[in-house]
């Protein structure tokens, strides 16, 4: 972030809506445990996005402590309910801490498990989702869209964030870490499908680490 870019969001800041206390307490844990969570700029957007379009049925892919799920719970009318998938271990075991003490209503729904497995899982339910947030492995984006396009009703919304994995994917191949390099190609791939496919209309923002905003068009558009 250069000086012009810390100096609006220092400016953002005055601006934005004082969130509930237990939110801005998880955010404080999060980073006091190097536990990553959503950007301020990225949590801007789904807020704006939630309230607006007011999705009843919302699909994290990657909880990790639940701070972006039960974020998201405050952007929601009562009635939505969020289903969210993780499948470490330790991160679970936060989330459902987490869950249990700022989720009394019941409105969030932590599946347990490999995310390609349980979107595969519910893609053969015909499950339906009107908005999904993917935050999970970004090497696995790619493998995760058929399911999320089987899942994602026309006119839903797939927001993807970490895009840009560090900025690493700006570079060339050969600038990256190797080991590295399988997630740079992955991603690429993924981004270059997600703005060129028909069934997507895909905006690519600089925000946080890089976020896409995607609608499942209802048809194609010619």
């Amino acid at each position: 972030m250069n000086q012009n870019e810390e100096r609006a969001e220092v400016f953002f800041d005055t601006l934005r809506m004082e969130l509930p206390a237990y939110i801005t307490e998880l955010e404080r844990e999060a980073v006091r445990d190097e536990v990553p969570v959503i950007r301020r700029a990225v949590r801007d957007l789904l807020r704006y996005l939630l309230r607006v379009n007011r999705p009843k049925k919302v699909l994290e892919v990657g909880t990790a402590v639940g701070y972006s799920a039960l974020f998201m719970k405050e952007c929601l009318p009562a009635a939505s309910r969020i289903t969210t998938i993780e499948k470490v271990q330790m991160r679970l075991v936060k989330a459902r801490e987490n869950f249990e003490m700022y989720d009394r209503e019941k409105r969030i729904r932590l599946v347990e498990g490999d995310a390609c497995e349980k979107l595969v899982e519910m893609a053969d339910r015909e499950d339906s989702f009107d908005f999904i947030f993917m935050d999970a492995a970004k090497g696995q984006y790619l493998n995760f869209l058929p399911s999320i396009l089987s899942i994602l009703r026309p006119g839903g919304i797939l927001v993807s964030d970490n895009i840009l994995h560090d900025c690493d994917v700006l570079e060339s191949r050969y600038a990256v870490k190797r080991r590295d390099r399988t997630i740079h190609a992955r991603m690429r791939e993924y981004l270059y499908t997600i703005t060129h496919m028909e069934e997507l209309e895909t905006i690519c923002l600089s925000l946080g680490d890089g976020v896409t905003v995607s609608t499942r068009m209802n048809s194609t558009i010619h």
